[in-house]
């Protein structure tokens, strides 16, 4: 082993990096667990002055505390590696053997002993503790995006059953209209039928006179029946036309209301995706979805870009943080509890403007609907990341929320901020979260 040199500066070992902080951890853990053991052993003189505040502690104790500076006294004092080979030797023998089995054990006993194979057996400890770590990390993304596999599969198939639904309903309602529009057609040759009947009478009341004048209005009469008849059964025929148009529209926004729930979790398996992309770096397209429940809702005006209860700020800031988010903010309710001496225009410029910041901190979809109510004009200008809804003429805003939150899909996570007591059994109806004003106010307050 090469002549004493301890004072900084002195020269690395063969083959090993002179910045003992990159070595394999694995590597660096067995070092400090045979300085820290040998240490309580060694002579005063053996002992670095910056390691003898932690002679006395025990050497679990040492290794916890003393890491580095364990370390860095192996590496720079060439006495105390030493004295460490000496006790290893006497106490741990196969902690220096090179050949031993255990990559770690021989890595550490060349660095210990500065051997020509101590570079081979390093790079052999890195690659593994590296493969090591790649295979963890693979593992909990195939499992992510299994779990999120099954979870699209399951939402698959209740959206099949859903569309076999609305298949069997709209089979059942055109029967109904083929049988209506069957009996229609047999009153209308009922109807040509008795206009025939009618005619002949005409032409027998010019020979039968007045006898033939009272069977001329016995038959008006029932041919006034057979129309009232006729037409009820038309208008019958039109409710039912009716009612088919209406099952078509429910059943257009029922799978529209179910693309926007498959969209969200295509958007979370997406963010399993890329998140897996960024921990391997690996590039290349991402895709999101068109448009949100919110964007459907009746009755306001959008402000639009081109192109169980809450109790606290910190409860806030989890549901906030979960994939597909919707924060729904009763604009007034909260404007009027933190800043009612500001006039209405101001009220919605501030709360607008903080809601945009919350926007930028989080990935939450943020909408906050105003009463429409006295507003002359509609804002045009554009708040990144905020949708600004207001209600229209003679429509409350709680309509609009409460309209809102019911076109939702269930399991999606939803916030609305309200003290109002409608919107709130309204949305623990739908098992969302209500906030309290203030809850909100306080956490603008913080970004």
């Amino acid at each position: 082993m090469p002549a004493d040199a301890d004072d900084p500066g002195q020269a690395a070992f063969r083959g090993v990096p002179s910045d003992w902080g990159a070595l394999p951890e694995p590597l660096r853990g067995r070092l400090v667990e045979l300085a820290a053991a040998a240490l309580g052993e060694l002579s005063e003189t053996d002992v670095p002055k910056r390691l003898r505040p932690v002679v006395r502690f025990a050497p679990a104790k040492r290794g916890r505390v003393a890491a580095a500076p364990l370390l860095a006294s192996l590496r720079e004092s060439r006495p105390f590696r030493t004295a460490v080979v000496t006790w290893a030797r006497a106490n741990r023998p196969d902690a220096l053997d090179t050949a031993a089995a255990d990559p770690v054990t021989a890595a550490a006993a060349a660095v210990l002993l500065d051997a020509d194979e101590a570079g081979e057996l390093l790079a052999t400890v890195a690659e593994r503790a590296e493969q090591a770590s790649l295979r963890t990390q693979r593992d909990a993304a195939l499992a992510r995006i299994e779990r999120l596999e099954g979870e699209l599969d399951q939402v698959r198939e209740e959206l099949k059953a859903e569309q076999e639904a609305t298949q069997q309903a709209w089979a059942d309602r055109s029967e109904e209209l083929e049988r209506l529009r069957e009996r229609l057609r047999q009153r209308g040759v009922e109807l040509r039928k008795l206009r025939d009947a009618e005619r002949s009478a005409r032409q027998q009341l010019a020979g039968e006179g007045s006898k033939v004048a009272a069977e001329r209005d016995e038959l008006a009469e029932q041919l006034a029946r057979q129309r009232r008849r006729a037409d009820a059964e038309r208008a019958r025929a039109e409710r039912a036309e009716a009612d088919a148009e209406r099952a078509r529209q429910s059943a257009r926004e029922a799978r529209q209301a179910d693309e926007v729930r498959l969209a969200l979790l295509l958007d979370t398996l997406d963010g399993a995706v890329s998140g897996l992309r960024a921990e391997l770096n690996v590039t290349g397209p991402t895709t999101g979805y068109g448009q949100r429940p919110a964007d459907t809702v009746d009755n306001a005006t959008v402000l639009r870009r081109s192109g169980g209860a809450v109790a606290d700020v910190a409860a806030l800031d989890r549901l906030l943080a979960l994939a597909g988010a919707h924060l729904i903010v009763d604009g007034y309710n909260v404007t009027k509890t933190g800043y009612p001496e500001l006039v209405l225009a101001e009220q919605r410029e501030r709360l607008v403007r903080q809601l945009a910041t919350l926007a930028a901190r989080t990935s939450a979809e943020i909408t906050v609907v105003f009463d429409g109510a006295g507003v002359v004009a509609v804002p045009v200008t554009t708040v990144r990341g905020v949708r600004v809804l207001f209600s229209a003429d003679g429509v409350p805003a709680d309509d609009v929320i409460t309209g809102m939150v019911e076109r939702e899909p269930k399991g999606r996570p939803l916030v609305v901020a309200t003290a109002d007591r409608e919107i709130i059994t309204a949305v623990g109806e739908r098992d969302a979260f209500a906030v309290a004003p203030t809850v909100l106010l306080d956490q603008l307050g913080r970004v």
